[in-house]
């Protein structure tokens, strides 16, 4: 998810109750032998798939790009051992959404409940098949989520609280922070600027174009993989900190690929959908911003770890704007 949504996850995550640590398995590590290497194959096949911290020259324009998981983890230590010294000198933090965007989130959802609660239209309990909305009720009120209230929510915001398990909202509603709050926290100690890659509404609009009936698609997809939510929260970890984003990206579709019930034609239009909206657009939309601020100054950009790799992703794009790309180990 990206840093917004996991800040609207936490506006209610914020009055869980008291849950249980994670105690996910990484799935990956526990492949068998034959089935890691054709994953690993068609990993190394994606224009880069693995690496967190690149450096980006073009003349005397410098980006250093920093892909950030948004939770806490104690493995951050190590990466902001690494990641904080490519502040100094910077002129500039790029983030998805900094300290004035989350506030603006805050203050727009006191105003404009309707940007969550949809008033008008059908309610989920209405849209949803009576087993889909028992089970997304059993999966909410883990969550500290009264029916009556997760009954009005857009569908699109239901599919981002679900992809927080139980467990881990509660450790982000404490107040520990991802890779990238924590370099805006550097970054504000040190005077340096703070600015986004895009306004704090970018989110908001982008799922106003999303059929009613995709979101509901989203829904059933998440409920249907409900079970295995720790597993795969621990394996995409695990995969982020060793340093192989597109992992994350290829392991969630294969495992949704073979989780029974999922309807295959449904699944891909999905796929395609939450690759295009939260990723592909985004990256294309933030070049132009990147390009600019690194007219003023070597700057570093700090932004969810999926928008790295790829042909569509940040590094493909600035490689083809002639920036040359080395990865920081």
């Amino acid at each position: 998810m990206t840093r917004l949504l996991i800040t609207l996850a936490l506006v209610l995550a914020s009055v869980l109750p008291a849950a249980a640590a994670c105690v996910g398995r990484d799935l990956i590590a526990e492949m068998p032998k034959a089935e890691r290497a054709a994953f690993d194959a068609r990993l190394a096949a994606v224009p880069f798939a693995e690496g967190l911290i690149w450096r980006a020259t073009r003349g005397r324009a410098v980006i250093h790009l920093i892909g950030t998981y948004h939770l806490d983890d104690p493995r951050h230590d190590a990466l902001m051992a690494r990641a904080a010294p490519l502040l100094d000198g910077a002129a500039a933090l790029l983030v998805e959404a900094g300290p004035a965007e989350e506030a603006a989130v805050t203050r727009a959802l006191a105003d404009r409940p309707d940007l969550l609660f949809d008033t008008a239209g059908p309610t989920l309990p209405e849209a949803l098949p009576a087993a889909d909305w028992e089970a997304l009720m059993t999966a909410m009120r883990a969550r500290g989520v009264p029916a009556v209230i997760a009954s009005r929510f857009r569908p699109w915001f239901v599919a981002a609280q679900l992809a927080l398990p139980p467990c881990m909202a509660r450790e982000a509603a404490k107040g520990r922070h991802g890779l990238d709050r924590r370099l805006v926290e550097v970054a504000v100690a040190a005077g340096i600027p703070v600015r986004p890659l895009e306004p704090w509404d970018t989110v908001f609009r982008l799922f106003e174009d999303v059929p009613a009936t995709d979101a509901i698609a989203l829904i059933r997809t998440a409920l249907m993989m409900e079970g295995a939510a720790e597993d795969m929260s621990a394996t995409l970890a695990a995969a982020y900190f060793d340093e192989r984003p597109w992992a994350i990206w290829l392991f969630s579709q294969d495992r949704a690929r073979a989780t029974p019930g999922i309807d295959a034609a449904d699944l891909e239009r999905q796929v395609a959908l939450t690759e295009d909206l939260l990723m592909a657009r985004r990256n294309r939309a933030w070049i132009p911003v990147l390009l600019a601020e690194a007219e003023a100054g070597p700057v570093v950009a700090a932004f969810g770890a999926l928008h790295l790799p790829g042909a569509a992703g940040v590094l493909a794009l600035l490689e083809a704007e002639g920036f040359a790309l080395t990865r920081l180990r």
